[in-house]
């Protein structure tokens, strides 16, 4: 629901409003040219308070209704009949946050309270004190700020009821739509995959048996069965993974580094902070850039060395890959599969995503990721 004040921050729109209440209510006071007298200063005293606590609505409505009901009664005692305003302010915050029967019970309080506080104030007979609480606190005010409040949260609640289906919906779908992707993929694929790679192994083993010399074309037939039947087997698993039961994340990462330095890259691996507190959702992209990062330095950096550093802290975490390949700082990267990928990773986590060569040469793939927007 619009405030109307979508620029301005809820603090300083808090400020204003229980500023302006206050100011509104000290000059409606000061108009009736009450004397300085002890009655007349706590009575300016509790205007300005009833107004002020309204800053703290959001947050405490109900000490807050209680509070500007409390010193809309005091005011009245006093001698001030001044509108209770503050009080509606605070009827209204109480039945938007669901605080109805607080809120009833505060506002019949309210109403015996007055009639008895202009009792207090001078000498009135009950006529004049019942009409001047009439005046302070009209019974339809409090329908109305109870009947706004109470509309409103019912809007909001249902907004957000519409909005929390339909991304469960869409997740749903999504989930669905990835599992018969990896199926297809799977049923089309693997086998013939595999065929390629098998008969290839047998071809290059007969040959090398027999004495045979080995083609190129063929050891590249065989290196590009084994480098697919990977590259499937990882698809395969990423159209897999899911919220709910992810098979990878930040405790594995140390297992893949190992991976790629078996396979010959010396591949380094830095882990700082606490690990328990990263979120599911998080660890499972970080192991994916972490993966795709060192997949990329493999294949196409023609790097020997690469370091990867993690920094867990309770607020943001940064996964930074380097490597010392061949890249410039005067090429730009080639935005591939895996690059887009990563950064939509990144961007849905609400992160930020650099990954471009390095002055003194090398590439970097440097993440950060905001933790409390996850957990």
């Amino acid at each position: 629901m619009s405030t109307g004040w979508p620029d301005v921050p809820a603090a300083v729109r808090d400020w204003a409003i229980a500023v302006g209440v206050a100011t509104t209510l000290l000059v409606t006071g000061l108009s009736e040219g009450h004397s300085g007298t002890s009655p007349a200063l706590l009575g300016h005293a509790l205007l300005a308070a009833g107004g002020l606590a309204l800053v703290r609505r959001r947050r405490t409505p109900v000490p807050v209704l209680a509070a500007t009901g409390l010193c809309a009664v005091g005011y009245q005692a006093a001698g001030f009949d001044v509108p209770a305003v503050a009080f509606l302010f605070a009827v209204y915050a109480a039945v938007r946050e669901g605080h109805r029967t607080v809120t009833v019970v505060a506002s019949v309080a309210v109403l015996a309270a007055l009639p008895l506080a202009a009792l207090a104030s001078g000498p009135h007979d009950t006529g004049e004190a019942f009409a001047q609480a009439r005046g302070a606190l009209e019974i339809a005010w409090l329908i109305a700020a109870g009947a706004a409040g109470e509309a409103l949260r019912q809007a909001e609640r249902r907004a957000d009821e519409a909005e929390r289906t339909r991304e469960e919906t869409a997740r749903r779908r999504a989930d669905e739509e990835r599992l018969h992707i990896a199926r297809e993929l799977h049923d089309s694929l693997t086998h013939q995959i595999s065929v390629v790679k098998v008969q290839s192994e047998v071809a290059v083993h007969l040959a090398r048996k027999r004495g045979e010399p080995v083609s190129d074309a063929l050891l590249a037939i065989r290196e590009a069965g084994r480098e697919a039947t990977r590259e499937l087997r990882a698809t395969l698993e990423a159209l897999r993974d899911d919220d709910r039961t992810p098979p990878h994340g930040l405790d594995h990462v140390p297992e893949l580094v190992e991976r790629f330095r078996m396979s010959g890259l010396d591949a380094g691996l830095t882990i700082d902070g606490p690990r328990h507190d990263v979120p599911a959702a998080l660890g499972r992209t970080v192991y994916r850039i972490v993966q795709e990062s060192l997949t990329n330095v493999t294949r196409h950096a023609d790097a020997a060395t690469a370091s990867v550093r993690i920094d867990c802290r309770s607020d943001v975490l940064t996964i930074r890959v380097d490597d010392d390949g061949k890249a410039a700082p005067d090429t730009a990267p080639t935005p591939g599969v895996g690059l887009l990928g990563m950064r939509e990773r990144v961007t849905a986590l609400g992160g930020r995503l650099r990954a471009e060569p390095r002055g003194e040469g090398g590439f970097t793939v440097q993440a950060e990721l905001p933790v409390e927007q996850i957990s």
